[in-house]
């Protein structure tokens, strides 16, 4: 509940009110009424008459009666009626940015009072403004537009939206390619089965994994670098998305040693990594392939977070069963720094916590057991 100041209008300013708006020789007279805040007082401080269409008259009218650094309201009257027969207006609070401080805090809370003063049940609409061009004809314009205008989106929201278009426009290339290769054969009956896709089915009570992920084919140089990286021919590959052609292509393949393996990982893109990582454990030499998903953050648009997101898994699965690479760990990074030999080594071998430390029981406060007691035998005399 907004505070008001208790500053009232007075009893001209009503009977201009009531004569404007009420049945008479003045209504639809008036276009603009100004009205500001004097000697604690709202009193009319000027007024124009309607010369054509209240887009014809609103520049020529309104502009004028704003000041550089003075707040001020300006009821101007629509061509429009409302159900009860009276025109319906417009309620435009002005109040610049360098006016003093005082004042707009004044003019914001009498704000509510000069509505009720006025008759709430005739004004339309509020458009509030600290620039003449907010309150011009286009700015009234922009006003309406940003109410019809949907709400903005959550990134959750936007991310689901991007969803549901990749899954409707992969339905849509199925239904081609079904269409195309059975052209002699009638529709079935029953209902076709989902392909591997996206599934946008969310629920409180869904357990399983509501992405299953879009799977992008494996581009002929990409697939032959992943057969030799399987072969031990060399050590590391780099995979990037065409988001145009919808394919896996290759973005790099190179000897790469952990010290140089940062290098490898763009700042401004996500790229899926396979990388042989050569070391020794507690005595045995191992080469174990890790898989290193790089995504920086929100350096990227939603659509690819999204799209790498949705292509990891059957990308692994494809390099599992297809190619036969066996990956050792998958790690997700932010950034290439992260990539050390201790991080890896830790992400393969985990340390494991030999010696628990027992629980140690707490002494009682010292000296605060009294004195002791003395306790007599059976057989010791008493004195």
């Amino acid at each position: 509940m907004s505070h008001q100041t208790g500053i009232l209008a007075t009893d001209e300013l009503r009977e201009f009110f009531a004569a404007c708006k009420e049945g008479g020789a003045n209504e639809g007279r008036y276009r603009a009424i100004k009205v500001s805040i004097e000697n604690e007082t709202l009193v009319l401080s000027d007024s124009g008459l309607a010369d054509g269409t209240f887009e014809d008259d609103w520049d020529t009218l309104v502009l004028p009666m704003l000041e550089e650094k003075q707040p001020c309201y300006i009821f101007y009257r629509l061509d429009s009626r409302e159900s009860h027969g009276g025109f319906e207006w417009l309620f435009l609070a002005y109040s610049p940015d360098h006016a003093h401080i005082r004042e707009k805090m004044t003019y914001a809370a009498t704000r509510a009072t000069l509505k009720k003063e006025f008759g709430q049940s005739q004004i339309k609409e509020e458009v509030f403004g600290t620039t003449p061009e907010d309150i011009s004809l286009a700015g009234y314009h922009k006003h309406l537009q940003a109410q019809n205008a949907p709400a903005p989106l959550t990134e959750a929201e936007e991310e689901l939206k991007y969803i549901k278009q990749q899954e409707l426009q992969m339905s849509c290339i199925q239904d081609s390619r079904f269409s195309y290769y059975n052209r002699e054969m009638p529709p079935p009956v029953a209902p076709r089965p989902r392909m591997r896709g996206v599934s946008t089915h969310i629920h409180v009570e869904t357990r399983q994994q509501t992405v299953q992920g879009v799977a992008f084919p494996i581009a002929q140089a990409a697939m032959a670098k992943l057969q030799q990286l399987k072969l031990g021919q060399i050590d590391y590959v780099r995979l990037e998305l065409d988001m145009d052609r919808e394919t896996i292509e290759l973005s790099g393949a190179e000897d790469t040693t952990v010290q140089s393996l940062p290098q490898r990982v763009p700042e401004d893109h996500p790229r899926y990594h396979f990388f042989v990582f050569k070391h020794t454990h507690e005595g045995d030499y191992q080469e174990s392939v890790v898989f290193i998903y790089s995504m920086p953050g929100y350096k990227c648009s939603i659509k690819e977070r999204m799209l790498y997101s949705s292509c990891k898994a059957p990308l692994l699965d494809q390099t599992e069963h297809s190619i036969g690479i066996t990956v050792s760990k998958k790690v997700e990074i932010d950034d290439g720094a992260e990539l050390t030999e201790e991080f890896l080594m830790d992400e393969l071998h985990p340390k494991k916590n030999a010696y628990r430390e027992k629980f140690a029981r707490p002494q009682g406060p010292a000296g605060k057991r009294g004195p002791r007691r003395m306790i007599r035998g059976a057989n010791t005399p008493s004195s």
